[in-house]
């Protein structure tokens, strides 16, 4: 059986998902983009009794009277989109192996940011490029590495 594993960025939150995910989809709704702080909210979905949380758990929101919203409140890290009893979403970025290739649909919205459309037609700067490289190589990431850990905050 398939399992898929994610987490937040600290690493105070993990979880595992077993079996195949659902759809994957992106909404463009203003409490999406307020939510995760981007252009859209990216989810992917999951039956709620096959998600197990193997380090601590989300804190919650209740942004609506049918949504509420799971993230860490460590770091706050976006992680749940849950709107029906027995269903969650899963941010697309808190997975560790994010599926690739599979978004399904998006909910169009009049707040869409602008520009959305021009995305894919932007000119590209590889990180290999010498100023991009020099600058990714002077980062030291604190952030939780994509896979499960014993220990938090890791020592690996």
């Amino acid at each position: 059986m398939t399992a898929s594993t994610g987490g937040c960025q600290c690493g105070a939150v993990r979880f595992r998902i077993e079996g195949e995910l659902g759809e994957a989809s992106i909404c463009h709704c203003r409490m999406c983009q307020k939510a995760t702080g981007g252009l859209f909210g990216p989810y992917v979905g999951a039956p709620f009794d096959r998600v197990a949380w193997t380090r601590g758990e989300p804190s919650y929101f209740q942004s609506s009277n049918k949504v509420r919203r799971g993230f860490c409140c460590n770091c706050g890290t976006p992680l749940t989109f849950e709107y029906e009893e027995g269903h969650v979403s899963f941010a697309l970025g808190a997975m560790d192996t994010p599926p690739v290739g599979q978004l399904s649909e998006q909910l169009a919205s009049p707040d869409r940011i602008a520009d959305f459309e021009v995305l894919a037609r932007l000119p590209e700067h590889p990180t290999d490029e010498p100023q991009a490289a020099a600058h990714l190589a002077a980062i030291v990431s604190f952030q939780h590495p994509d896979y499960d850990t014993t220990d938090w905050p890791s020592n690996d």
